[in-house]
């Protein structure tokens, strides 16, 4: 099996409170896609990312990250193919400089200090914040956050890239910027978001999750033009497919 196939099998999960998250999610994710997870908040898409890295395991069912069943057994394994970008930058930058940040992850993988250089250098001229190398974490924009989150992701070189709400808090520029950075990201991406205009950009595939179950699985160009599907699931069309206020008209999209 591929390193970059998630395979969940009718997987549920219940929290120590007895709040039913998910409820019976079963999806295949191949090699290559890019695969949107829409929903209304509380639907469970940031607890089934969490599944996805290993942070939480499921209750029930079953969960495969490329050639290893989801267990604490398995969950090193699970951490080196899986790169989570979580939903605050804040949350995953916590050392006193940039270069600390993105060095972390190689160096607790046990990486050589040479190949740890080469790396932190790389990752930040991928995500164009290589002049940002010796500046403390705390300083930065929002977005320059942003990119340094996932440059410390890309610098462990995963098979899988998720995404929790990425262009959230950012402005139209960082916002454009970041989408351009994820489209040149070819292996497997998986984006939690409420940013469907981002979705029509970069994933092919959408799944909606309405209380912790998929309502919908397919092609992103015609999920997001249903409006009924969308009202269901308590979302709009993307800003682009819908129609102009004065002319009527709709604007033009790339599929």
């Amino acid at each position: 099996m591929s390193h970059h196939i998630i395979k969940a099998d009718e997987i549920h999960f219940t929290y120590p409170d007895g709040f039913h998250a998910l409820r019976g999610i079963s999806f295949l994710i191949t090699h290559g896609e890019s695969v949107a997870i829409v929903g209304a908040n509380g639907a469970g898409k940031s607890t089934l990312l969490l599944h996805l890295n290993g942070l939480l395991l499921p209750t029930q069912g079953g969960l495969r990250v490329g050639d290893y069943p989801v267990t604490k057994e398995t969950a090193h394994h699970i951490k080196r193919s899986v790169g989570m970008v979580f939903q605050n930058p804040d949350d995953q930058l916590f050392m006193p400089t940039v270069y600390d940040d993105v060095a972390f992850g190689p160096l607790n993988l046990g990486f050589p200090p040479e190949e740890i250089n080469g790396r932190v250098q790389q990752t930040l001229e991928t995500v164009g914040a290589a002049h940002l190398v010796n500046r403390p974490t705390h300083r930065l924009s929002g977005g320059e956050k942003r990119r340094v989150a996932i440059a410390t992701v890309l610098s462990m070189t995963p098979d899988i890239l998720i995404l929790d709400e990425p262009t959230s808090d950012l402005d139209p520029g960082a916002r454009r910027r970041l989408i351009e950075l994820l489209g040149t990201f070819h292996h497997t991406k998986i984006i939690a978001t409420h940013d469907l205009d981002m979705v029509l950009d970069l994933c092919e595939r959408t799944i909606i999750i309405n209380e912790g179950s998929i309502l919908a699985d397919g092609r992103s160009a015609e999920i997001l033009r249903d409006e009924a599907l969308l009202k269901k699931s308590s979302l709009e069309k993307p800003l682009r497919l819908q129609g102009c206020p004065v002319c009527g008209k709709k604007k033009k999209t790339r599929r």
